[in-house]
């Protein structure tokens, strides 16, 4: 009970017990008389008839508990004032909170670390949220390139530090056994002074007080291991602290081999994707070659179009250049498209023999489980004396050449053949011509002449189209043609439209004769180099 001036003027048993273990303010007098800084607020604000209005229910902390007050008068002029002891209540509170907060602080963690397939950046980035929700300190290590290792030192407030080099994991107590996946041992059974130097991240505050070793679970194999450090100012980690921060390492570590998983798959798929793509054509033993590749999907680099140029083994000898349009689009398209064109890379020998290249090729594919076909135009070509070239040309199935004069004429080669990889038996039909200094041949796929489009959208392209625009071509070196005809297919396209894989090669006659930007093939059979 306090009085008018608020003093304590009596006290039940078990509030003598509570004020006799609370220290009294240092402006007091007597330790008796005098109750909590909080209570004697909350008494004068009720004497003075304002406890309710400006807060809520008074509260603060007696004898190291929470406590809850509420008033009752007294006719004497006196106040008895009740403790409710809340501190279990404050403590759940607490408790929400925290866990809460380390929820929001996972959920974060996870949102950023899959915002990147970056390795380094994931490391960074688990690294410095761990000092900002876990330790002062934190190192994360990942599995070793051979005898080194990728270590990433946070330090609050510092800037990140990465580094590689050779560790012994045996060193730092649970360290060796996390980055082999085993669970971790409790922060309490490691030796802060068995840390060695190489742990402990520059500018660190003092010695070690507490050390948290945990491994980051991957899929299927450890994405690697964090070490927590606490200095010795800093209280030591709690069992929920442990249990929070292993759910931290979990979520990192799932990042981790994500972006591990993606820079392998990444890797791999560049190695395959640089077979597939078509390659880069120029000037050959005298002869101008251009290529434009376009996918049916445009987030895709390959397809079912394809072409290759083969120069024979000096200027003498004859190129080999094949056009084709494998069925489908896609992955499973461009599959097929390495498999012809390793096969007839490996025919080369052969090259000469248009039919007899077809047949062996038809027969490759029928023995495959592809059950694909493809359609496919063969050229062999020469320069002779005087600047002219010298095609055969051989198409199974496909599109026939067409031969732009220097005048602007527009011949159709017609050539014909059955496709390859669905027919026992192929025919096919070889012609020949030859291209003055300044004429060209264009090879290209249906994707071309089947754009679909116009003023109502659904008309294509076609073949009258496309000649008529060749037409305005004539003595056009190779390169504006190509890119000249991919733009005019693509410009006929509705937007939005799905259209079918492009491809379109020109084989031109210069004008002029052999110059230094000739080159010769890296050797017999070797694909067309860009020239500088």
């Amino acid at each position: 009970m306090l009085d008018s001036r608020g003093r304590i003027a009596g006290r039940n048993r078990a509030a003598r017990r509570l004020t006799a273990s609370s220290p009294a303010p240092s402006s007091a007098a007597s330790s008796s008389d005098v109750p909590p800084s909080w209570l004697a607020e909350a008494h004068r604000r009720h004497v003075a008839g304002t406890l309710g209005a400006t807060a809520g229910t008074p509260a603060g902390i007696l004898a190291g508990r929470s406590f809850e007050a509420r008033p009752s008068p007294l006719p004497d002029g006196r106040v008895a004032w009740w403790l409710f002891d809340r501190t279990d209540l404050v403590r759940a509170h607490e408790t929400v909170r925290e866990t809460r907060e380390r929820a929001d602080a996972t959920s974060d963690l996870f949102s950023t670390l899959l915002s990147s397939l970056n390795v380094p950046r994931c490391a960074e980035v688990a690294a410095r949220m761990a000092t900002d929700h876990l330790a002062e300190a934190a190192v994360l290590i990942t599995p070793p390139a051979g005898h080194r290792y990728a270590v990433t030192h946070a330090l609050r407030g510092r800037r990140v530090v990465q580094e590689t080099r050779q560790i012994d994991p045996l060193t730092v107590p649970g360290l060796d056994e996390a980055l082999r996946g085993f669970p971790p041992v409790p922060a309490r059974w490691i030796n802060p002074d068995a840390v060695p130097d190489w742990v402990i991240p520059e500018g660190f505050s003092g010695p070690v007080g507490s050390v948290l070793v945990t491994p980051l679970p991957g899929h299927g194999v450890p994405a690697g291991a964090l070490i927590l450090l606490r200095a010795d100012t800093e209280k030591g980690f709690s069992p929920e602290e442990e249990v929070f921060a292993r759910l931290f390492a979990s979520r990192a570590g799932t990042a981790l081999s994500a972006a591990r998983l993606y820079s392998e798959q990444t890797a791999v798929t560049g190695t395959l994707m640089r077979e597939l793509l078509p390659p880069p054509l120029s000037r050959v033993h005298g002869v101008d070659y251009a290529g434009r590749y376009r996918t049916a999907l445009d987030h895709e680099r390959v397809g079912g179009d394809f072409y290759d140029v083969h120069p024979g083994p000096d200027a003498s000898a004859e190129t080999f250049v094949a056009l084709g349009d494998v069925a489908g689009k896609g992955l499973d398209a461009a599959v097929l498209t390495g498999k012809i064109r390793n096969t007839l890379h490996a025919l080369l020998p052969l090259a000469s023999d248009h039919l007899k290249v077809l047949r062996l090729l038809n027969g490759a594919l029928l023995t495959s489980h592809h059950a694909r076909f493809a359609t496919l135009v063969l050229a062999s070509v020469k320069r002779q004396d005087g600047g002219s070239v010298r095609l055969r040309l051989t198409s199974a199935g496909h599109l026939p050449p067409l031969v732009v004069r220097a005048d602007g004429r527009v011949e159709e080669m017609l050539t014909r053949g059955t496709l390859v990889g669905a027919l026992p038996e192929v025919t096919a039909h070889t012609v020949e011509t030859v291209l003055a200094p300044g004429d060209s041949c264009l090879l290209y796929t249906d994707g071309i002449t089947e754009a679909r489009g116009g003023p109502l959208g659904d008309e294509l392209f076609g073949e009258e189209r496309l000649r008529s625009a060749l037409e305005g071509c004539g003595g056009m070196p190779g390169e504006a043609m190509v890119e000249h005809v991919q733009m005019l297919a693509a410009q006929w396209l509705e937007p939005g439209s799905r259209h079918d894989d492009m491809a379109v090669v020109a084989i031109g006659a210069p004008r002029t004769g052999p110059t230094a930007d000739d080159r010769a093939p890296d050797g017999a059979g070797g694909r067309a180099r860009r020239t500088a």
